[in-house]
């Protein structure tokens, strides 16, 4: 079962900066292989097993936890009927309405129907996830996008339907009435091969197999790059790009700007602007595809989402750029982060905070260098070095070791042993500092965190003498206060001392009754009541 686990945990999809899921148990979170996070204000969300059992939480707005009634949950509830459909694409409106596509090719849709955007005919809300069936039959979709109140779908033809709300045009069927079932977009797409949809709230894109870009629906903001300002009943090709040399492209749409990335990894941006979501160092709107200028390497993706005004990026060495509206500022020009992911940007910085695509992860999927790393901790595989402690043993690389600790660099310098004995530490405490060297974390109750401070205070180790203090705090309680206060002192951690002490006098009565109280160490006893006096603890 542990390398089962430990598989698992290494392909597991991090939802963490996401508060949605900030409940669910560990063991829970490490099965999650796809996710989605939407609603009004990021409450909501849908998340696939690796088991490919898929559960639902949140506020359940309309009905669109697809669980068949309209009770909000905290814990997650599963959606029977989508267990085992191998979900590849999924996209959701602001009504709010939730559409995906299966591997089998199948659509379904849910919630929200005001304006037929489930697309069965009717304006009756969806509780539960239905088969879109209309004129999609015989067609295979691979891939799903949502407006506002409009849904897309592109087949393994290379063809597109659309369905919903029309007021400007964004199904292409060449009038404004609502869609209410999934009809083919053709006009000037009628021989052509798409191979990537996207939507903004009310407009639509597609980008043909030879790199033509065509947009329809609304475009006020100039938002389906045409030079103009009019809205647009039927897709129009984005003649501006004609000429770039563009093979394979991607588009990515916010609620009223468009994001195209070309196969060299350029980037270009159109629409509305008065957050400088277009990147283009001002506010003002763009109808014709402009050059972002990125003063960095190729891009490798770009990322909006029809619900915020924030664009992001990522170039080839994994850079991740942001730009547009990130919590509340307006960033003009493409910012640099320190996210490893364009994920990030959208949970820590877009309003709302949901997420710009289905989040996945594959059993094999890529590991980064952390991951990596991360992975091979006490794995005796490759290892060249292991410690002994309490008899038990610990397998780790003399290189890593090196490279991430003075102590061990000026040790591992003077002997080429391939085994060392310790002896001043148990081996909780070891096997927590060398996993601390492959990941940048500790995993300790607060209690067994004095000893990590004891050997970060012996090794000199600053960074992890602050997290141990940081885990300490988190978990002191009545009980356990004293002995963290003795902890304090004894390896002086000043600031450490100082909050445990105050939450000492904060709950001094109930403290006084504890064993650890009982037992103190005379001159800290004495030491801790002339202090407690002086803050006044022992006033009536």
């Amino acid at each position: 079962l542990k390398e089962r686990e430990v598989g698992f945990y290494y392909s597991m999809l991090d939802v963490g900066k996401w508060p949605v899921f900030a409940l669910l148990p560990p063991e829970e979170l490490r099965l999650i292989r796809q996710a989605c996070v939407f609603g009004s204000a990021a409450n909501e969300a849908l998340y696939v097993t690796v088991n490919d059992e898929v559960f639902a939480l949140g506020t359940n707005c309309s009905g669109c936890l697809g669980l068949g009634d309209l009770q909000s949950t905290i814990e997650p509830r599963r959606i029977d009927v989508l267990c085992g459909k191998k979900i590849v694409s999924l996209s959701y409106g602001t009504g709010p309405h939730v559409v995906i596509a299966t591997a089998d090719g199948e659509v379904f849709a849910w919630g929200h129907n005001g304006y037929s955007q489930l697309g069965n005919g009717t304006t009756n809300h969806g509780l539960t996830p239905a088969l879109v069936s209309t004129n999609l039959l015989n067609k295979r979709v691979t891939e799903v996008a949502c407006g506002s109140h409009h849904t897309i779908a592109l087949t393994t033809d290379g063809e597109v339907y659309a369905w919903g709300y029309n007021n400007s045009g964004q199904v292409g069927s060449g009038s404004t009435a609502n869609q209410p079932t999934p009809r083919r977009v053709s006009s000037c797409l009628q021989n052509k091969v798409v191979v990537n949809i996207a939507c903004g709230q009310l407009c639509s894109m597609a980008v043909l197999d030879n790199g033509e870009i065509y947009g329809w629906g609304y475009n006020c903001n100039g938002q389906l790059g045409l030079g103009n300002n009019g809205n647009q009943q039927t897709p129009c090709r984005i003649a501006a790009l004609q000429g770039v040399n563009i093979i394979q492209v991607r588009v990515a749409c916010g609620y009223a700007h468009t994001l195209a990335l070309t196969d060299e990894g350029f980037v270009y941006a159109w629409g509305a602007n008065s957050y400088g979501q277009l990147g283009t160092g001002n506010k003002s709107n763009q109808a014709l595809p402009t050059l972002i200028n990125t003063d960095k390497e190729r891009m490798v993706e770009v990322a909006a989402c029809h619900t915020s005004h924030t664009s992001a990026a990522k170039t080839q060495s994994g850079q991740v750029l942001m730009w547009g509206q990130c919590r509340g500022q307006a960033i003009a020009s493409p910012h640099l982060t320190h996210f490893s992911s364009t994920d990030d940007v959208f949970a820590c910085f877009a309003t709302p905070a949901v997420t710009w695509h289905l989040l996945s992860v594959d059993g094999d999927d890529y590991l980064t260098v952390a991951q990596s790393l991360k992975k091979e901790f006490d794995s005796p595989e490759i290892s060249d070095l292991k410690f002994l402690v309490d008899g038990k043993c610990i397998h780790v690389h003399k290189a890593l070791l090196k490279i991430r600790c003075e102590h061990f660099r000026a040790l591992l310098n003077e002997t080429d042993e391939d085994a060392i004995e310790i002896h001043q530490f148990s081996y909780l405490v070891y096997r927590a500092f060398l996993e601390y060297l492959y990941t940048d974390t500790i995993n300790l109750p607060p209690e067994d965190a004095i000893g990590l401070l004891d050997l970060a205070t012996f090794y000199r180790e600053t960074r992890l003498k602050r997290l141990c203090q940081e885990t300490i705090k988190r978990g002191i309680s009545e009980e356990n206060a004293i002995t963290l206060l003795s902890a304090a002192v004894k390896y002086e951690a000043r600031d450490l001392e100082e909050f445990c002490f105050k939450f000492c006098v904060n709950h001094l009565t109930a403290v006084t009754q504890t064993q650890a109280f009982a037992d103190m160490d005379h001159d800290l006893l004495k030491n801790f009541i002339s202090k407690a006096s002086r803050y006044g603890a022992f006033k009536n």
